[in-house]
């Protein structure tokens, strides 16, 4: 059957507007393989099923598990610790470097280049460094920190219950902030100079431009910035892992650590696959401002 001109007509226009998806429809269905199986078998495996003379269905037996679990909490509390810690240091840190970055400094790209190296690494190759370095007889930090005279003996950093979420924050610090400074140095450089020109001829301080012109105009970037390091720090696995395993005593065993114990360790797959959904949901509901935000804008 032959389509009349009206209809190839219509196909043709229909296909020029839409032809963008056909593009990403390789890597829409990708990513559906990659991603959505796993995620559909990790929320199937989360529910625990019935066997009474046949499959009834399932129940929430494992959600409930996790409610009873002071474990669960404890990985709960020290994630809370482990996300705000990092998130806010990201924050402080890469919002100072992108202002300095912002200004007409000399070999201004060469200094981009350095600030951002930190963000290349891999987890694990940033906590292997940074475990040497708090090595307590080869580690650079205890060794300067013995040269200045602020420590007697060598500190175990990664061995004291106190000190080692410190240490892994600050280590996780260093690695991350670049990723908020690229964020908040494009936004800087979306400012319009005009602002600060007319701010000088009124005679503004620096702080009041800082207050009155360059925060108001970063809120986006700063709303965006900190919703995606919170996403990322949750599911934070790689350098935590190298440099403690979660240990000692628990320490350091965020949400994501006790998941793949579980899972890979103590094969309860069932019960880590629970508490991933659970970090999911969290992720989402984290997640909604921002989508709601770049829909706004679309």
């Amino acid at each position: 059957m032959r389509r009349s001109p009206r209809t190839r007509r219509g196909w043709g226009l229909w296909a020029d507007k839409n032809q963008g998806y056909w593009f990403i429809l390789p890597c829409f269905l990708l990513l559906a393989g990659v991603m959505g199986f796993p995620t559909v078998m990790a929320i199937l495996n989360s529910f625990t099923p019935i066997w009474t003379k046949g499959f009834q269905g399932f129940t929430l037996d494992y959600y409930a598990r996790l409610l009873r679990d002071h474990i669960f909490w404890n990985s709960i509390i020290k994630t809370l610790y482990f996300v705000g810690a990092t998130v806010a240091l990201h924050l402080g840190i890469g919002f100072l470097v992108a202002l300095a970055l912002n200004t007409e400094i000399r070999a201004r790209r060469f200094f981009r280049v350095m600030a951002i190296l930190p963000w290349t690494l891999p987890d694990v190759i940033v906590g292997l460094v940074w475990a040497w370095m708090y090595d307590p007889l080869s580690g650079i930090v205890n060794d300067f920190l013995h040269r200045i005279g602020l420590i007697a003996s060598p500190v175990e950093w990664l061995a004291n219950p106190t000190l080692v979420m410190p240490s892994v924050i600050i280590a996780d610090a260093w690695r991350g902030y670049p990723f908020v400074m690229l964020v908040l140095l494009a936004g800087l450089q979306a400012i319009p100079k005009q602002l600060y020109e007319a701010a000088k001829v009124d005679g503004a301080s620096w702080f009041q431009e800082l207050w009155h012109i360059t925060l108001p105009n970063l809120k986006r970037m700063i709303v965006i910035a900190t919703i995606l390091d919170i996403i990322w720090q949750t599911r934070r696995f790689g350098l935590i892992w190298v440099m403690t395993q979660g240990g000692p005593a628990r320490s350091t065993e965020i949400l994501s650590v006790l998941a793949y114990k579980n899972y890979f360790k103590f094969f309860n797959f069932e019960y880590a696959s629970a508490m991933s959904v659970a970090m999911a949901i969290f992720l989402l509901v984290v997640g909604l401002p921002y989508v709601r935000m770049i829909v706004r804008r679309a």
